[in-house]
């Protein structure tokens, strides 16, 4: 694997790499609380027949920082995601991108904005904006599991995260998972990534940028209140894999519910024994399901 900083959409950011830059590419987006490492399992699996590039999406640990909320929003990292692909293949395109949570947001962002870039999509536990939309204002056990979103909109709340040694945002990261794949030596990689100057307060600023509204348990919000979505704008037109890991506890799987609809080309695939960090925890399973997708 090769560490090298690249310069795209008016940012630096730093990029992990593996395997013949000649392949097809497959551009990796990470989600909260990760890092371009998040990716080291799936890059051993899939670099001997990709090019796997895995950035420090804006705001997380080597990448540019910039300031305030706005610069946060799924438009300026859709751009950045688009910028990457034009730096590795000028006027060209990625084989996929590969999201999980918060890079899954990024990679549908970007499949919707521009799909001329992307000839498949590949989701692990990440989610479609308007079914979780749908979800999160009903009220129900959704609402009740993504209330974490509204403590990290609160002023303050990356200085609480980082207090004790980031003991708060460890137990944010592990509730209630799977968490035996966070060996000593990759958490002392979690918390160097975590403790880059600024990078606490801009990983918190996505939450802040986001539109999305999250009701309080049994106080749905009403469908007038909620942010416009309109779903023929928001399609999923290229073949779209979907690999979810059932004991996700803060994703919970009514978020998939009528995903179908909104896809021309959808496939999902349930990875027993694995929960949101399934990446960690069945990457074999997760690189086998995806090679077969790609045709490989």
């Amino acid at each position: 694997m090769t560490h090298e900083t690249i310069a795209a959409n008016g940012l630096d950011f730093h990029c992990l790499t593996a395997g013949d830059r000649d392949a097809p590419l497959m551009l990796m987006l990470h989600g909260f609380p990760e890092y371009s490492g998040a990716w080291h399992e799936m890059m051993d699996r899939l670099s001997p027949h990709f090019f796997c590039v895995a950035p420090d999406q804006r705001g997380y640990n080597l990448s540019s920082k910039p300031e305030g909320v706005a610069n946060y929003t799924g438009g300026k990292l859709a751009t950045d995601a688009a910028a990457i692909i034009a730096h590795y293949r000028p006027g060209g395109r990625a084989a996929a991108v590969f999201g999980h949570d918060w890079g899954a947001s990024v990679a549908y962002a970007l499949a919707m904005r521009t799909p001329e870039l992307l000839d498949r999509l590949i989701i692990a536990n990440g989610v479609h904006p308007i079914p979780f939309q749908r979800e999160l204002a009903k009220g129900g056990p959704q609402s009740a599991a993504s209330q974490y979103i509204e403590w990290l909109r609160e002023p303050g709340s990356e200085d609480r995260l980082a207090e004790n040694a980031f003991d708060k945002m460890a137990t944010l990261f592990g509730a209630t998972m799977d968490m035996r794949w966070l060996t000593p030596e990759r958490k002392a990689d979690y918390l160097k990534a975590w403790s880059q100057p600024g990078a606490m307060r801009a990983m918190v600023n996505w939450y802040r940028a986001t539109p999305l509204k999250v009701a309080k348990p049994g106080a749905p919000i009403p469908a007038a209140d909620l942010p416009q979505m309109p779903a023929a704008q928001m399609r999923i037109a290229m073949p779209h894999l979907l690999l979810w890991g059932a004991g996700d506890s803060a994703l919970l799987p009514e978020t998939r519910d009528g995903l179908a609809d909104l896809c021309d080309d959808l496939t999902v695939v349930d990875i027993p024994g694995a929960d949101h960090w399934i990446l960690h925890q069945q990457p074999d399973a997760v690189a086998a399901e995806l090679m077969h997708f790609m045709g490989r």
